[in-house]
């Protein structure tokens, strides 16, 4: 069955970018709720298995899945202009949100109001969570397979902590040899897939290495190997190559890193730069150029610390339109085989166990103030300490899901009240 899709205009995609881009809180779980609730539900850009479909391949990529999925989006649309202005417009808010509190963390310390701020908009994107990993499960399980899979994957993730890219090669290799269980390859109109060859996919993959390498190339020549500018591009360079799983997955390599091997700042103001990137539009992985701005200001002041945050940016995010520009003509074409289609199928279930993770792993972060790691043999889990629950984002995400899900508000509105809300709270009490 074919499932038909509206094309917009470049400016009517431009404009919900940048409201994604702006109201992109809460990590990939509630940056993936955001794009399905405005691609899919709103305004039909994108097919439930178009979407899923991209999503399944973007979790297989390095780097941040929300921003390369919103690139995808952007590709399918208008092509590669298309994809270049979703992905900025996905990063370029929380850059300028993160470069502004980097500022004002390195002249005051802490900046406890950006808590106090933001609160309301965490509570309200912890509905939006709840509601797109429950709509995205109703639709993704067609087969009995599924729900196994799905729980499978959150138990080895959250409870046993297995790498992420080992949980969906599992799945893959599960759906591969599983196909009549987990192939959807015929719900997929096969005239709207994208056409290429390999030799306009070797120019992408060549263009795209250029505007990646050649700035960091430029670098090296006119500062010599040595200079921290090179030292900070080669090193989110790498990173930007390894950051499977997001944020989290690399941030422990990261941090020992940018703390222990070039001390650029301490374990503290780390943890701290990981706190302003939670409570700032974008994708997590923007933690990166908090790291990059310390660097910077230690060697050269505000100067070095605006040189430093370009490069980082530049070497982390280049490479994200590099895989999704040379990939996506293929996402669609491999769906529609068999074989492929089942391991997509198969890491669709897995996915939602992934998305379920995100959003245990954002609730309890939200609602409760100390939480304790447990073990059991070989399962570790994170428990709350039911004491420190905060009521008022308790209360708050209560009024946004029944804002979203029984009145049907729209997203700017709900955050906004939802962020009055937090602010009063922090006032009066």
């Amino acid at each position: 069955m074919t499932t038909n899709t509206s094309k917009p205009t470049m400016a009517e995609t431009t404009k919900v970018w940048a409201k994604i881009g702006v109201l992109s809180f809460g990590g990939p779980a509630g940056q993936i709720a955001l794009m399905h609730r405005e691609l899919v539900e709103e305004h039909n850009w994108l097919s439930e298995k178009q979407f899923l479909n991209a999503l399944n391949f973007c979790m297989l990529l390095p780097g941040p899945e929300a921003m390369q999925l919103a690139t995808y989006a952007g590709w399918k649309l208008h092509g590669e202009k298309g994809g270049l202005i979703a992905g900025l417009l996905f990063v370029i808010p929380g850059a300028i949100v993160i470069f502004a509190l980097s500022a004002m963390y390195a002249l005051w310390g802490q900046v406890p109001f950006v808590e106090a701020l933001f609160l309301g908009i965490k509570a309200a994107v912890l509905a939006i969570v709840i509601e797109a990993l429950i709509k995205v499960s109703k639709r993704a399980s067609k087969t009995a397979h599924f729900i196994p899979i799905a729980i499978a994957a959150f138990i080895a993730l959250f409870f046993f902590a297995l790498p992420f890219p080992i949980v969906i090669a599992i799945a893959a290799l599960i759906g591969l040899f599983n196909v009549n269980q987990f192939d959807n390859s015929s719900s997929q109109a096969i005239e709207s897939i994208q056409q290429t060859s390999i030799a306009k996919t070797a120019s992408t993959i060549t263009k795209w290495l250029i505007i990646w390498l050649a700035p960091l190339a430029i670098i090296i020549l006119f500062f010599g190997p040595d200079h921290i500018m090179v030292t900070i591009g080669l090193f989110f360079s790498k990173l930007a190559v390894v950051t499977f799983g997001g944020a989290y997955a690399v941030l422990a390599y990261m941090g020992q890193q940018a703390v222990e091997t070039y001390g650029w700042l301490s374990a503290a103001q780390m943890i701290d730069g990981l706190g302003l990137a939670e409570t700032t539009p974008g994708p997590l992985i923007l933690v990166t150029q908090f790291v990059g701005f310390k660097a910077g200001y230690a060697y050269a002041g505000f100067g070095g610390a605006i040189a430093a945050s370009i490069v980082v940016l530049w070497v982390t995010f280049s490479p994200c339109f590099l895989w999704i520009f040379a990939g996506a003509p293929y996402i669609e074409k491999l769906g529609n085989m068999p074989r492929i289609s089942g391991a997509l199928g198969a890491i669709t279930a897995a996915v939602v166990g992934v998305i379920a993770n995100l959003t245990v792993w954002f609730a309890l972060h939200v609602l409760f103030a100390n939480l304790t790691t447990k073990s059991i043999g070989p399962a570790r889990f994170i428990l709350p300490d039911w004491t420190s629950i905060n009521w008022t984002a308790f209360a708050i995400t209560i009024i946004a899901g029944i804002l979203l899900l029984k009145l049907h508000w729209g997203l700017f509105k709900t955050l906004a009240l939802c962020a009055t809300l937090g602010i009063a709270a922090s006032v009066l009490f």
